[in-house]
């Protein structure tokens, strides 16, 4: 590291803090400015607050990895989250959202399923999911963070006890950067949030453009399309993942076909069924979520959600595929060699490159703008999980009546237990990838079958909720322990069986007893009382199967009518996947090259982007408060 690089990183450091403790006064106020900024934010911050959240570090690793060994369709195995939840979000579910006026999405559950015992119910179990996703997203943040730092700063930071190793110098990094976030996100609340989260979305657009810049500049295609074959570059794909790689790189087609993904075709009908139903049960209740409540108005909930998805993907994949360039170039031959090589190994690809091929000035604006990737999204999570700890439990069920500091004080003892219980489970992670699919699969499973039918059933209940999510948990949990304990199961017996086949795979069984526990639920119990659906159906206006509380509205006020933007809102949210898709696309093939692709994605784009101006924002400008 040179002292140029460190300065650089240092600034960057004492920049971010600064600006988040400096803002924090804002946030003495109550609840609703801690967590919601006081929803006075502008909606183009909030967006790029929103970009800066998702663009983590943990994820850029893995991605930078899938990218390298599956070539350009790897952009499908962002599916797995399903990213596309962003734009059924900005196609209608944040003006859903936002029309509750509430702080969190626990607290708007109550909403749907009204006051009683079951809405209480259904209350608790979402905020304790959210709490749960919370601290698992820490545990990600926390592996991906030390694995990136440790090898990219000189420093050996191990602590010893003797002859026995306490802390390793991958923990150490881990905590002190986590304790420094720590600090301004719970002073602040969401106004040091959103401060510091644009200041690190601008820093990591200029790492990203710097990054694409070297790669093009000093790589020709020669060098590149030595590596690549034809299949790489190729976006289409059949029932079976074709050969990627030529012979002389073996290692990583034996790599592929041990991953688990060889049936591609059933791979990304999986991905599409799992992401129809989690992008229709709408964003979990974390930081997304946060941000849609935390806009002026239903119109900016729309705008800010839209916004999100046009400045994200550009920027993170011109980084993503410089990186790729460069690995792709200097570490193959190497990468090759070692016959052992896993999935875990591509996930320090980024690292590697970063130490060993990017020259002084660019690696300090790369990595100050790395350590903004993991900072913003960081943060986002600590300011976004507290919340449900005191506005729905403790302020619900302990103390209904205290000063605005009392609770904000409790906030900020929530944030750092938040962030003590993440930790604690990320020393227990094997790699980021494991936390990545037990996020997106198991965990989510078990969210999102009372999600979806909350938005389109009317009989759907609060017990029916619960006992869905509380399904869905218990499924996602035992999926958990049982892939930390596969290295003790006998090899052959059903459960380690079962513990070697991926997590997207066992979404089906999730979803299944959770639907389970959603009908059991349901029909063991009353419905929600018809005036608390009668408010939260003339409220939210959402479409489905709504018809009798739709009658009962339409007898009281002729002029109600329904919700008929289905198929538009379908027809738009295919339109945007497609969109989104070229965003990822476009800057890949800039990189490697492949200027007819290059061109055909921006035709794309240009194309979906003028349909949606037509189909999309002139409807959202339309929209009455």
């Amino acid at each position: 590291m040179d002292i140029i690089d460190v300065s650089i990183i240092v600034a960057y450091i004492l920049l971010s803090v600064s600006i988040g403790i400096w803002i924090s006064r804002k946030a003495k106020k109550g609840l609703d400015d801690y967590f919601l900024g006081g929803k006075t934010i502008k909606w183009y911050f909030l967006g790029l607050s929103n970009g800066s959240g998702m663009f983590d570090v943990s994820g850029t690793s893995w991605m930078i990895g899938v990218l390298f060994l599956y070539g350009v369709k790897s952009f499908m195995f962002m599916w797995l989250w399903p990213i596309w939840n962003q734009i059924f979000v900005m196609m209608f579910l944040a003006v859903w959202i936002r029309r509750s006026k509430v702080m969190t999405g626990s607290e708007w559950i109550l909403t749907r399923f009204g006051s009683d015992k079951a809405g209480k119910a259904s209350h608790i179990i979402v905020a304790i999911f959210a709490i749960i996703s919370t601290i698992g997203f820490i545990a990600y943040f926390f592996e991906g963070i030390g694995k990136f730092v440790t090898i990219i700063l000189p420093w050996d930071l191990t602590l010893h006890y003797g002859d026995m190793v306490l802390l390793t110098s991958e923990r150490s990094y881990a905590l002190l950067i986590i304790f420094l976030t720590t600090i301004y996100t719970v002073k602040g609340g969401m106004f040091s949030v959103v401060a510091t989260e644009v200041v690190q979305y601008l820093i990591m657009i200029v790492a990203g453009v710097l990054i694409a810049g070297y790669a093009f500049i000093n790589y020709t295609d020669i060098q590149i399309n030595s590596i690549i074959t034809p299949e790489w570059k190729n976006v289409f794909f059949g029932w079976q993942f074709e050969t990627q790689w030529s012979d002389k790189f073996q290692t990583f087609n034996t790599l592929i076909d041990t991953e688990g993904y060889k049936m591609f075709g059933a791979f990304i009908g999986m991905t599409l069924f799992k992401g129809f139903f989690a992008s229709v049960a709408g964003p979990t209740p974390s930081y997304d979520l946060q941000r849609v409540l935390s806009t002026k108005s239903v119109k900016e909930a729309a705008y800010m959600s839209g916004f999100t998805n046009l400045i994200l993907f550009i920027p993170r994949y011109l980084l993503i595929t410089g990186i790729v360039v460069i690995a792709l170039v200097n570490l193959t031959p190497e990468l090759n060699a070692n016959t052992g090589l896993t999935g875990a190994d591509l996930e320090l690809l980024m690292p590697k490159v970063v130490n060993l091929y990017i020259p002084v000035g660019i690696k300090g604006i790369l990595l100050a703008g790395l350590l903004a990737a993991f900072m913003s999204g960081f943060s986002a999570f600590v300011n976004a999980g507290p919340a449900y700890i005191v506005n729905d439990i403790y302020k619900k069920y302990f103390k209904p009546v205290a000063s605005n500091a009392h609770y904000i004080k409790v906030s900020q003892i929530s944030s750092f237990l938040v962030v003590g219980l993440g930790v604690f489970m990320g020393f227990f992670a094997d790699s980021i990838n494991s936390l990545t699919l037990w996020i997106t699969s198991a965990l989510y499973g078990g969210y999102v079958a009372a999600n979806f039918l909350k938005w389109i059933w009317w009989r759907f209940n609060g017990w029916g909720y619960f006992w869905g999510m509380f399904a869905g948990l218990i499924i996602a949990s035992l999926q958990f322990i049982l892939g930390m304990n596969k290295a003790n199961l006998t090899e052959g017996s059903f459960l380690y069986d079962l513990s070697q086949v991926q997590a997207i795979y066992l979404f089906p069984l999730i979803f299944g007893f959770s639907i389970l526990g959603c009908l059991l639920g349901t029909y063991l119990s009353q419905p929600t009382e018809m005036e608390v659906l009668k408010s939260f159906y003339s409220n939210v206006r959402p479409w489905g199967f709504w018809n009798p509380v739709y009658k009962q509205l339409k007898a009281e006020d002729q002029s109600f009518e329904k919700n008929n933007d289905f198929w538009l809102d379908m027809m738009n949210c295919a339109i945007g996947i497609v969109w989104q898709s070229s965003m990822i696309l476009l800057p890949i093939f800039f990189i490697i090259r492949d200027y007819p692709k290059a061109i055909a994605a921006l035709i794309v784009f240009l194309v979906t982007t003028a349909i949606l101006k037509f189909t999309w924002l002139d409807k959202v400008r339309k929209i009455e408060e």
